[in-house]
């Protein structure tokens, strides 16, 4: 049976949610939403080790003209070939011995990779309506999300912040999250 605190909770982050799913056109709910999300997840997020982390980027960031990635499944494997900032993301991630890194082609994929992998913690780079949708789809479960807006959205050639990135890849329990967004 579910304690009142448990349903209220369950309430209010639903409204949070469908508010800013309900405001689609609006990027400032979505915004907002996803900042308050990271926040509240960030202690959490910081004390998973870095092996038990995955990092889910758009197939939308590769720079098509030039990338060398190989598509398997519903994903591409980057092969570090410098075309775009995936290229430096998934170096980083090899560094500090992530599970994995997945160049994802849709939500679907992300709920699959969830379910075989089991992930403790999750880093997701998305525009802001995909990045709550994210939070929606993982809420409930024991994993820990931080968001990482793209900071040229779009479907196409997209962009993000490769410091702000670095960061949130980075947090860790031995230093205390810092989450200016």
């Amino acid at each position: 049976m579910m304690r009142l605190f448990d349903f209220c909770v369950n309430i209010w982050y639903n409204c949070d949610v469908m508010l800013c799913i309900s405001q689609k056109s609006s990027e400032d709910s979505c915004k907002a939403f996803t900042c308050k999300k990271n926040k509240l997840q960030a202690k959490k997020f910081a004390a998973v080790p870095f092996s038990r982390r995955v990092v889910f980027v758009p197939h939308c960031m590769r720079n098509i003209a030039v990338c060398a990635a190989v598509e398997k499944n519903s994903c591409y494997v980057c092969v570090e070939c410098g075309g775009c900032k995936i290229s430096e993301i998934s170096k980083l991630v090899k560094e500090l011995n992530y599970q994995a890194l997945y160049v994802v082609k849709g939500g679907r994929a992300i709920q699959r990779i969830i379910k075989e992998q089991v992930p403790k913690a999750v880093v997701g780079i998305a525009c802001f309506f995909e990045g709550a949708q994210a939070f929606k789809m993982l809420w409930g479960k024991n994993v820990a999300v931080q968001f990482v807006a793209l900071t040229k959205d779009g479907c196409v050639t997209t962009n993000t912040d490769l410091i702000e990135v670095t960061k949130v890849l980075k947090y860790n329990t031995t230093k205390s999250p810092q989450i200016v967004r």
